[in-house]
C-alpha cells in the first residue's frame, strides 16, 4: 500500500475544507480545518469533546485545547488558530453540547469512526480529483509540510509531532526533489 502524502498545495487544502461546506456538511469541515490546523492524530481528534473545545460558561471557543495523545500517553496542548476557532464557531451554533463528541455521529451519538472519517476523506479527495495519495493522516502532515514551507525548524515540527527523531519527521514533510531544486535555485551567497 503506498504512502499517504501531504497535501501540498494549499488551494486543495482550501478546496477540500470549502468541498464540505458548500454542501452543508459543518462536521466534515470541521475534521478537515482541525486536521491540518491542529497536526493531531486522527484517533485524537476523534476523542475530542465539545467540552474539550468550547467553554460553555462563556459561549466561546477555546483558546487552547489540552489534551493526553492515545499513541503516546504525553500531554499536548495546541494553540486554536483563527481558522480552526472560525470553523468551530460555525459548528457549536448548530451542534455544541455539553459532553458531545465534536465529530459526531448523528446515528449514534458516539465519535465518527476512523474508517468513516477515512471515507469522507478520501470521497472528497476523489471528488475533487486530488492526484495525491490522500487520507486522514495527510491532515497531520499538511500540517508539517506547510509549517516547514514556512520556515519553522524541523526540530521544533517534531517537538509539536511529539516524534522520537528527526527522521521520522522528515518522512512526515514529504520532501520531494522540486522542494530541493528550489533551495538549490534560489540561493544566491554572492
Amino acid at each position: 500500500m503506498a504512502a499517504t502524502e501531504p497535501i501540498r498545495n494549499k488551494h486543495q487544502v482550501r478546496e477540500l475544507a470549502a468541498y464540505f461546506l458548500r454542501r452543508g456538511e459543518l462536521r466534515n469541515h470541521v475534521l478537515v480545518v482541525m486536521g491540518v490546523h491542529t497536526a493531531l492524530r486522527i484517533s485524537d481528534l476523534l476523542r475530542l469533546t465539545w467540552d474539550d473545545v468550547y467553554d460553555f460558561d462563556r459561549e466561546s471557543v477555546r483558546e487552547c485545547v489540552s489534551i493526553v495523545e492515545k499513541k503516546t500517553g504525553k500531554g499536548k496542548t495546541v494553540a486554536l488558530n483563527k481558522n480552526a476557532v472560525r470553523a468551530l464557531v460555525t459548528l457549536a451554533a448548530h451542534a455544541a453540547k455539553r459532553g458531545g463528541f465534536l465529530l459526531e455521529n448523528r446515528r449514534t451519538g458516539r465519535a465518527i469512526s476512523r474508517i468513516q472519517a477515512y471515507r469522507l476523506i478520501r470521497a472528497a479527495a476523489e471528488a475533487l480529483a486530488f492526484q495525491a495519495r490522500v487520507s486522514c493522516h495527510s491532515l497531520r502532515k499538511t500540517f508539517g509540510y506547510f509549517a516547514w514551507k514556512g520556515g519553522v525548524s524541523p526540530a521544533i515540527i517534531m517537538e509539536i509531532y511529539n516524534h522520537s527523531s528527526l527522521a521520522v519527521t522528515r518522512r512526515y514533510l514529504g520532501v520531494t526533489q522540486d522542494d530541493k531544486n528550489a533551495v538549490y535555485l534560489n540561493l544566491a551567497l554572492n
